[in-house]
């Protein structure tokens, strides 16, 4: 029923933005290049590689959880008005490709920001993520999020050629951060005690786990919406106690129930780990970035791992 109801939402969305491109007018009183992005990650890519010379627009509102945002009328709109949409590819954004189809603005760039990426499987499987879907949490490993922010910048270059050396001198100091950043999780996360991640969350981290050997077992499937049996639990709950593991980790803008109910039966310690899908209201004002945030990530793990320095 959730389906049905979302491809009527689709068709709605798709007649909506017919009707506004009507009025459709590019911004000339501006040399910066609009930009629509779905997931923070992209927005904040996007906003490192174009700097003064790009608009980047979120699509999905803060605090706003990534897996369950379906597109009103307006945000339809706001993709049909801008010069560049980037999105994380169909698995993270299944209704990005039926609206692209609807738009008639015809000089609009599409990015598909998965594209050149391997993949991995999908670990969990249900209704909304049949068997055959792949983990769209590509971002979490840094080599895939260099090869999105060069996704980026082919599109803006091509966009606005005359400042396409611009783009490509920002996008490799971008790239030049994330490599420092994979060396400080693979420094930091080759000492550590512990080689599991216990997350009370959705199936978000393989990507970062496989990339530096971890165990990672979640709670739920590859969508928060994916609620664990009770039996899922009392094994999970058996296998913290068996392993005397320390700490759960939790996940950011859904409600840690899950967690806090695995936390409280194994008398463990809860730690935040952000996939960075989005960002709460507070921390989109204070400007926060994919770079901090998974900085952040890293202090975390290295206490729920129980690292050495």
């Amino acid at each position: 029923m959730k389906k049905i109801l979302f491809i009527f939402g689709i068709i709605a969305v798709i007649v909506a933005a017919i009707v506004a491109l009507t009025t459709y007018k590019q911004n000339t009183n501006t040399n910066q290049i609009s930009v629509v992005t779905t997931l923070f990650p992209l927005y904040d890519f996007a906003q490192n590689i174009g700097q003064d010379k790009v608009e980047v627009f979120l699509l999905l509102p803060p605090g706003v959880e990534a897996h369950s945002f379906e597109p009103k009328p307006g945000d339809i709109v706001k993709i049909s008005e801008a010069e560049v949409f980037v999105y994380t590819g169909k698995f993270m954004e299944p209704w990005a490709e039926d609206i692209v189809k609807g738009i008639a603005n015809k000089k609009l760039i599409v990015v598909d920001a998965s594209k050149g990426i391997n993949m991995i499987p999908g670990v969990f499987h249900d209704a909304d993520e049949p068997a055959g879907s792949l983990d769209p949490h590509i971002w979490l490993d840094f080599d895939n999020a260099k090869i999105m922010v060069d996704n980026i910048t082919r599109a803006l270059a091509e966009k606005n050629p005359s400042n396409a050396q611009y783009y490509h001198q920002n996008a490799d100091e971008y790239k030049s951060a994330l490599s420092n950043l994979d060396n400080e999780y693979k420094t930091a996360l080759s000492k550590c005690q512990r080689k599991e991640i216990i997350y009370g969350g959705h199936y978000a981290f393989g990507y970062l786990a496989r990339r530096y050997g971890i165990e990672h077992i979640a709670a739920q499937g590859l969508s928060p919406d994916a609620e664990p049996t009770a039996q899922d639990l009392v094994q999970l709950v058996e296998q913290i106690k068996a392993k005397n593991i320390q700490y759960i980790f939790y996940e950011e803008l859904t409600s840690p129930k899950i967690a806090e109910t695995l936390s409280r039966e194994t008398n463990t310690q809860m730690l935040l780990l952000n996939a960075a899908h989005n960002l709460t209201k507070e921390d989109f004002e204070n400007q926060a970035t994919f770079l901090a945030i998974m900085k952040a990530n890293l202090e975390n793990l290295k206490i729920g791992l129980q690292c050495t320095e």
